[in-house]
């Protein structure tokens, strides 16, 4: 009987030992949370391994995360595949048929969406702006020249050309106009007043040659005959081609220098502005601009920018890793992750499995006190 009482004291206190043993080894991973001392001298085993190795465990989770965990190739298949690729697409489009094309906002609402407003009055300023700074770079860059200078060679071989044409259409006009009754009148005037300018010597020659009609009637044929003369003809052309030349050689300065421009860029300016109609364009949507723009974007913009938004995702993926420094990230919140929360986690995860330990640390225990308890009985038997 005291045999066994002997054996069952035994691996009691072996179960003791060994559950407790077990227990304390758990508690030692994280117990105690820092460095006890007495004196100057410190305790062995304190703080416990996780504490005292928390900067170890902090550099080589970090290194963990960075080369195991969240690697560029990772991103590149979580973030970079043909399905996120598409599904980014149709985001794209479905914020640019929805933002922009069905939208009943006007021109002038996104532009003021955009903290630009006033934009019908600026692009009449700059309009007048611009037209005033070309009109006076016009002036400073031409008015010094001639006409031969900035006609075209081509403009000038045609108006010397053209010179034939008019002299025969101002020969024409003359022989009609003084054939006429008109021109008949206006040769009588001409001739009264000469007369009547010359004082005695007029009358004189009046009662000689008669009323101003009767000379009218012997001018008029002269005037006819002069007319259809060849040397006319002659005449005219070398009056009009030398006052040609002599305006092709003169300074457009001189030409235009009592002209009043600035009528005329008034008006340009107001037709220009009138045309534009800026107010009325801007009150209006885009879909009324661009009433195709939602099926021209998806098959021609969204596709390349959404290729060209991944290309540049892809080639800057490790660049913006490594700038991230995900290693210094995590080994950061390790270093100052505390410790009894982090003790409380890991329990809160294996607690179940810790006390499987230490129930198998008695279990143990007990076995090996029944083995010392029969080794102790044969001992003694001997």
């Amino acid at each position: 009987m005291n045999f066994i009482w002997t054996l069952l004291f035994m691996a009691l206190i072996g179960a003791l030992i060994g559950g407790y043993t077990n227990h304390l080894a758990i508690k030692m991973l994280f117990r105690p949370h820092e460095a006890k001392y007495i004196g100057k001298w410190r305790v062995p085993f304190t703080p416990g391994l996780i504490p005292k190795r928390r900067d170890e465990l902090a550099k080589q989770l970090g290194r963990t995360v960075v080369e195991h965990l969240l690697t560029p190739e990772t991103f590149k298949r979580r973030f970079f595949s043909d399905d996120m690729r598409r599904k980014a697409e149709l985001w794209i489009q479905g914020q640019l048929t929805k933002h922009l094309f069905e939208s009943n906002l006007t021109l002038q609402q996104w532009l003021t969406k955009a903290g630009i407003e006033n934009i019908p009055s600026l692009v009449e300023d700059k309009i007048d702006s611009v037209i005033d700074e070309q009109i006076e770079s016009l002036e400073s860059r031409f008015a010094s020249k001639t006409v031969k200078e900035l006609a075209p060679e081509q403009w000038q071989q045609q108006a010397d050309e053209r010179i034939p044409e008019i002299v025969s259409y101002m020969i024409a006009k003359g022989e009609t106009y003084f054939a006429s009754e008109e021109g008949r009148k206006t040769v009588k005037r001409l001739i009264d007043d000469f007369l009547s300018s010359k004082g005695t010597f007029g009358n004189m020659i009046q009662m000689f040659m008669g009323e101003s009609s009767t000379i009218v009637d012997r001018v008029q044929p002269e005037i006819q005959k002069f007319l259809h003369a060849p040397g006319t003809f002659e005449l005219l052309a070398n009056v009009i081609r030398g006052e040609w030349e002599k305006l092709k050689d003169r300074p457009l300065n001189e030409l235009i220098g009592g002209f009043d421009l600035q009528p005329v860029i008034k008006v340009v300016k107001s037709y220009v502005k009138q045309e534009l109609a800026l107010e009325k364009r801007l009150d209006a949507t885009l879909q009324s601009y661009w009433p195709d723009g939602a099926d021209w974007t998806a098959h021609n913009l969204t596709p390349k920018m959404t290729d060209f938004i991944f290309a540049q995702g892809e080639i800057k993926l490790e660049e913006t890793i490594q700038r991230l420094k995900l290693e210094e990230m995590v080994e950061e919140q390790v270093d100052s992750f505390p410790v009894q929360r982090l003790e409380e986690l890991v329990l809160g995860i294996s607690r179940k499995e810790f006390k499987m330990i230490t129930v198998l640390g008695a279990i143990l225990g007990g076995l090996i006190g029944l083995v010392q308890g029969g080794i102790v009985y044969v001992l003694n038997m001997m």
